[in-house]
């Protein structure tokens, strides 16, 4: 649908708010190209192979009203999958094999989705643990539009899920380590029930390293900070207890991966502002007269910024105080304060990411800080002029108030001279990773011909299909 032409919608009033970028329909397929791609990664799944296809192709026939396809991603069996999933492509035309020879099931994901035409892509599980029901929920706001990713959630309220306590406990624990530590909002990162849109797919997964189970949880991770629009479908779910996932190996592994993906985030080595905002509309993109860009947002960020840098500053002056005098350690607990305000409010505030200008933000943020000092070393000069030896507790109220002062400054300089949006190329996409109002809108990466690179030692082997 596209908001900025939609029937029933005065022109005029689309003249005066702007228009939106559209987010259109995805088209219903022509000819042999189909709207889904299910992807179905198995290793040495010789018995479980064909019984999943075969529900899942009678499912899709009954339920699907678009085209669609099945693909098998072998990676690498020794057993007799290779066979079975030949034989399934005779058996239908839909089906097809796809071969790596390598394992990961990350790996496998990546390769079919970078290669494939579908504009839809999603994976399941070949033990069908999830109930297919959930299948056409989960990607039909995809074909909408609605959203740009979609998952299987165990852990939503309305789900009905069957499984042993050890995988639930697992399973909630690690979901409260991504939010302690990635500050992730999704409910459920390891389903083996998700799908994505081709074009996004075609920019996101470039820029995901994992090969193995810590994929979806990367994938999603980035997604989210780049302001995608991730749709979560309750689902029926039941355990398979002959499953060959190894959960300490699992659990290592992924714990690796947070620390990995938390880390480039930490450094801003990870290139998102490929994907600040290529995808679909946002009333926030509406051009109003009159309104003040990005300022409230900015104000409220830096106050909270400015809170914590001030109780950062009084503890540092007050360990300094011990062993030196007032303007000594003021100067110190000052400068080392400024330099943790700078670099916070730099991210947090004005959303300028990644290593770019990031030493002058520094100096200008020194000068900043001489600013500041001068005011409160002047107040606290002033103070010991007036009262001769004031209590420990009249230098800080003093020096909250001369403080607070330098803050209404720091703001202003902020804002108007250090991140100025004039001469500034990095992300301005804030906390919610989307680009800043106040500047004009980029154009919008042409993911549908973007070269997606394939490595070498990932590259399929052999693709089979009727």
């Amino acid at each position: 649908m596209r908001t900025d032409s939609s029937p029933g919608i005065d022109p005029t009033v689309s003249a005066r708010f702007g228009a939106l970028p559209a987010r259109e329909h995805l088209p219903v397929g022509s000819g042999d190209v189909p709207v889904l791609d299910v992807v179905i990664p198995v290793y040495n799944e010789e018995k479980d192979l064909g019984e999943c296809v075969r529900n899942l192709h009678a499912h899709l026939v009954r339920t699907f009203p678009y085209r669609f396809r099945i693909t098998v991603a072998d990676n690498a069996s020794t057993d007799s999958t290779p066979q079975v999933a030949y034989d399934l492509t005779n058996e239908f035309r839909e089906v097809e094999h796809f071969r790596l020879e390598q394992k990961g099931r990350g790996r496998a994901l990546n390769a079919v989705w970078s290669a494939s035409d579908a504009p839809v892509l999603a994976y399941m599980d070949v033990d069908l643990s999830t109930d297919l029901n959930a299948l056409l929920p989960l990607v039909a706001p995809l074909i909408s539009g609605h959203s740009d990713l979609a998952i299987g959630s165990r852990l939503a309220r309305s789900s009905r899920v069957v499984r042993g306590s050890k995988r639930e406990f697992i399973s909630r624990t690690y979901n409260l380590i991504l939010r302690g530590s990635l500050q992730a909002r999704f409910s459920d990162a390891q389903c083996g029930f998700k799908a994505i849109r081709r074009d996004v797919a075609q920019v996101l997964l470039p820029l995901v390293e994992d090969t193995g189970w810590f994929f979806d949880t990367e994938m999603l991770v980035l997604a989210e900070r780049a302001g995608l629009r991730i749709h979560e479908v309750p689902v029926d779910w039941v355990d398979d207890p002959n499953s060959t996932v190894h959960i300490v190996k699992t659990a290592t592994e992924d714990l690796k991966g947070v620390w990995r993906v938390g880390k480039a985030l930490a450094t801003g080595s990870l290139s998102l502002d490929r994907l600040a905002r290529p995808f679909g509309d946002d009333p926030r993109d509406r051009q109003l007269t009159d309104v003040p860009k990005g300022l409230a947002r900015q104000l409220l960020g830096f106050c909270v910024v400015g809170a914590m840098s001030t109780l950062l500053f009084l503890l540092l002056y007050s360990g300094f105080r011990t062993f030196s005098g007032a303007q000594v350690a003021n100067a110190v607990a000052l400068f080392l304060s400024a330099l943790v305000n700078t670099a916070v409010n730099r991210r947090l505030t004005f959303g300028v990411r990644g290593r770019d200008n990031a030493v002058r933000h520094q100096a200008q943020g020194i000068v900043v800080f001489g600013i500041g000092w001068a005011l409160t070393s002047g107040s606290l000069a002033a103070l010991n002029a007036a009262s001769g030896n004031p209590a420990h507790s009249t230098e800080l109220i003093v020096l909250i108030a001369a403080n607070l002062a330098a803050t209404i400054l720091r703001f202003l300089l902020f804002r108007a001279w250090v991140f100025n949006d004039r001469g500034e190329s990095g992300d301005r996409s804030g906390g919610s990773a989307r680009a800043d109002r106040s500047a004009p809108e980029p154009a919008p990466i042409p993911v549908e011909h973007a070269p997606v690179p394939v490595r070498n030692s990932e590259a399929p082997q052999a693709r089979t299909q009727r």
